[in-house]
C-alpha cells in the first residue's frame, strides 16, 4: 500500500455527503495506510438553473459545509470546505478561483506538512490548480459523464467539456469510473483504467448473518417493503414506475432513504415512505428490513446511463434479492442481478424476487462482490500510483 505520500483530492460531491462516495473510501484507506491527505469538498461547477428549484437547498448544503471550516477526522484527514466564485464561464471568474484555491489550499498543505502531493482531481472545475501545487502526480478521476448533467448547474456543457479535455492532456493516471465512460474515451487511453466500484463487504454483509436488528424506522412499515438508498432527485427516480406500481400493486410498499431536496411528485402516494439520511455505519440495518433491493432509476436520462452506483454492490453483498434499471456497467452481473428493461418488466422482476426461497441465490450474490472490496481496491490503485512516480523519476 502507498505509504508516506501527501495527497490533495479535490472530490466532485462533499465529504459529508451520507453515503461514502468512491474517493471518500480509498482518502480513508490512504491515510490508515500513514499517508498525509487533503480532502477539498465539491467546489462544484456552478449554480443551479434557476427553474430547477435547487440553488436554495445547494447553498444551505454548502453553508453548513464551510461552517465545518478545515475540520480533521479520524483517519487525520483534513477536510476543508474553500471559497470559490460559483461562475465558471467567465475569464474573470476562472482567474479568480484559481487564485484562490491555490492560495487556500497550498496554504493548508504548508500547515499540515504536505510537501510535492499526489494531486487527485474528481471534478472538471479543479483543472485550474494543476501545475500550481508542486505537485508529484496528477490523477484525474473520471466517476460521471459532466458535461451531460445539464441538471444541476447552469454552466455550458462545451466549457465543462473543455475542462475535462485539459484535465486529460495533464493527467498522468486516468480512473474511470464505469464501463461506458471508458468505452467512450478518445484520449490518454494509454494511461487510462477502470476503476470499478467496490464494497466494504464485512459492513454489508452483516444483514445476512442476521447480526442486526431492523431499523424501528422500517419496521414500522408493512411488508412487502421494496427499498432504495441514495441521491433523489425527480429526473433521477423513475417515478412514473412508481406510479405504474401504486396503481398494479399497491400492496408493495415502497422506502427511500435519502436526502430529498427537491419535491417529487410521487411523494402523495400512499405506499411510497419517505426517510432522511442515515449514517453510514446505520445503513445496514435499514437494508435489513428491505425485502427486496432496487435501484429504479430514469436512465432515459443519458446523464443517469453512465452510472456506476455503489449501492448495487452493497445490495448484493447483503445477500437481498436485487431489482435495477439497466446500466451499462451491472450488465456483465446479470446473473445475480434481475435487469429491468421495462417498466413492466421491472414490477414482475420485484413480484418474482419476493418470492425468492432458493438461498443459494443470495450466496451467489454475495460471492459476485466478495472480493471487490475497497481495500483490494485501494492495494491496486497504490501500484499503479507507485509505477506512475517511478517513471516520473527515471
Amino acid at each position: 500500500m502507498l505509504h508516506g505520500k501527501s495527497i490533495i483530492c479535490f472530490g466532485g460531491e462533499d465529504w459529508w455527503y451520507h453515503h461514502p462516495h468512491s474517493k471518500n473510501h480509498l482518502m480513508r484507506r490512504f491515510a490508515r495506510a500513514g499517508n498525509k491527505v487533503i480532502f477539498v469538498n465539491s467546489i462544484s461547477m456552478g449554480l443551479a438553473p434557476m427553474k430547477s428549484g435547487e440553488i436554495l437547498p445547494r447553498i444551505r448544503r454548502k453553508l453548513k459545509s464551510y461552517a465545518k471550516l478545515a475540520r480533521t477526522t479520524e483517519e487525520g484527514i483534513t477536510v476543508v470546505s474553500p471559497a470559490v466564485v460559483p461562475f465558471f464561464g467567465s475569464r474573470a471568474a476562472v482567474a479568480a478561483n484559481r487564485q484562490l484555491l491555490t492560495k487556500q489550499i497550498s496554504s493548508l498543505a504548508r500547515r499540515r506538512g504536505l510537501t510535492n502531493p499526489i494531486l487527485w482531481i474528481a471534478i472538471p472545475t479543479a483543472v485550474e490548480v494543476i501545475g500550481r501545487l508542486h505537485e508529484s502526480l496528477v490523477i484525474y478521476h473520471v466517476s460521471d459523464k459532466y458535461d451531460a448533467n445539464t441538471m444541476d448547474h447552469a454552466t455550458d456543457p462545451l466549457l465543462i467539456r473543455k475542462m475535462h479535455e485539459r484535465a486529460i492532456e495533464a493527467a498522468d493516471l486516468i480512473f474511470y469510473s464505469s464501463r461506458k465512460l471508458l468505452a467512450e474515451a478518445e484520449r490518454g487511453l494509454e494511461k487510462s483504467f477502470l476503476l470499478e466500484q467496490a464494497v466494504d463487504f464485512d459492513h454489508w454483509s452483516r444483514v445476512s448473518r442476521g447480526h442486526i436488528s431492523i431499523a424501528e424506522a422500517v419496521a414500522r412499515i408493512p411488508q412487502p417493503r421494496v427499498g432504495y438508498f441514495g441521491a433523489i432527485e425527480p429526473w433521477l427516480i423513475d417515478q412514473e414506475l412508481i406510479r405504474q406500481a401504486s396503481r398494479e400493486r399497491p400492496g408493495w410498499n415502497w422506502i427511500f432513504i435519502g436526502n430529498k431536496s427537491r419535491g417529487l411528485e410521487i411523494e402523495e402516494l400512499p405506499q411510497v415512505h419517505f426517510l432522511p439520511p442515515v449514517a453510514y455505519q446505520d445503513l445496514p440495518a435499514y437494508a435489513a428490513g428491505f425485502d427486496v433491493c432496487v435501484l429504479p432509476w430514469n436512465t432515459e436520462v443519458p446523464f443517469t446511463s453512465y452510472g456506476s452506483a455503489i449501492k448495487v454492490r452493497e445490495y448484493l453483498a447483503s445477500g437481498k434479492p436485487v431489482v435495477i434499471s439497466p446500466l451499462p456497467e451491472y450488465e456483465s452481473m446479470s446473473d445475480v442481478l434481475r435487469i429491468g428493461r421495462s417498466r413492466e418488466q421491472f414490477l414482475e422482476l420485484v413480484d418474482d424476487a419476493l418470492h425468492e426461497r432458493d438461498v443459494a441465490m443470495a450466496r451467489a450474490r454475495q460471492d459476485a462482490v466478495r472480493d471487490g472490496t475497497w481495500d483490494a481496491r485501494a492495494e491496486w490503485v497504490s501500484g499503479l500510483i507507485e509505477e506512475a512516480l517511478a517513471k516520473r523519476t527515471d
